[in-house]
């Protein structure tokens, strides 16, 4: 794989993606249709859906694609491949709280090595460079000059005081009781894989979650976290956490700044 041309070419799609959403964000209004499993999907799911599939298969056709909303591409049994989540905070988007993001990553081997996160609303465009290090880019995200490059870096935790970043759509007790289990001194929630790069830039040190998910919701924030040093493991036995399982479905996970003294 060409690193420097895949970062570029998901950092690209990201931002154009953004603009779609944000032109359907910004509008009156806007469809919200209800998938097989309830959960909400948009006509920006889909625009960003499209936009992103197809210019990942034009400069990759020799790799994989898995994306959240092609659901064919879920009966894939792949190893390597790229993974999408055109807009990861469907509720969110939808009740127009800013915390969603555009996630595209590539995984080698069950290993997400390179992804880029982006929140249009928010301003804020994480992703990984052609090396593997995590940066946070600032400026105006030009579609083809690339701004300044802030490197990020998880933090030095204190676990007498512990700063956790918990779901803001799916908090529930068992999350709770967990994260009641440590000493806390903030706590604060966000939507979509925004969790991940807070974790990564050192704004946070914990982020555990106890609930659903898929590995287009994990792949690109796991890439980022991983890239600014953090680490992410299975939530039942701190094992490694991996990707291309069977459906793309994950287990309970812990994100985390390593010196985080985890509990089971």
């Amino acid at each position: 794989m060409d690193f420097d041309r895949l970062v570029s070419v998901m950092r690209r799609l990201a931002l154009e993606a953004g603009d779609r959403i944000m032109q359907i964000y910004d509008s009156p209004d806007f469809a919200v249709k209800t998938k097989a499993d309830a959960s909400p999907v948009t006509e920006a799911d889909e625009a960003a859906d499209a936009l992103i599939s197809e210019g990942l298969a034009e400069a990759f056709p020799q790799i994989a694609l898995v994306t959240e909303e092609q659901a064919a591409s879920h009966a894939q049994s792949v190893k390597t491949f790229l993974i999408v989540d055109p807009l990861d905070g469907t509720k969110e988007f939808v009740q127009r709280r800013g915390d969603f993001t555009v996630n595209i990553a590539y995984v080698e081997n069950g290993v997400p090595l390179r992804g880029v996160v982006y929140a249009p609303a928010k301003g804020r465009l994480f992703y990984t460079l052609a090396d593997g290090r995590s940066v946070e880019e600032l400026g105006a995200f030009d579609k083809e000059t690339v701004g300044e490059q802030k490197p990020i870096t998880v933090s030095v935790p204190d676990n007498r005081a512990l700063m956790v970043v918990a779901s803001k759509s799916h908090r529930d007790q068992a999350t709770d009781d967990y994260i009641a289990r440590y000493a806390v001194a903030d706590m604060t929630s966000a939507g979509s894989s925004l969790k991940f790069c807070l974790v990564a830039t050192g704004e946070a040190d914990l982020y555990p979650r106890l609930g659903r998910t898929m590995e287009w919701d994990t792949a690109a924030g796991d890439a980022v976290l991983r890239g600014a040093g953090g680490e992410m493991v299975r939530f039942d036995d701190h094992g490694p956490f991996t990707y291309g399982k069977d459906g793309f479905a994950n287990p309970f996970f812990i994100a985390y700044a390593p010196g985080v003294m985890l509990v089971k």
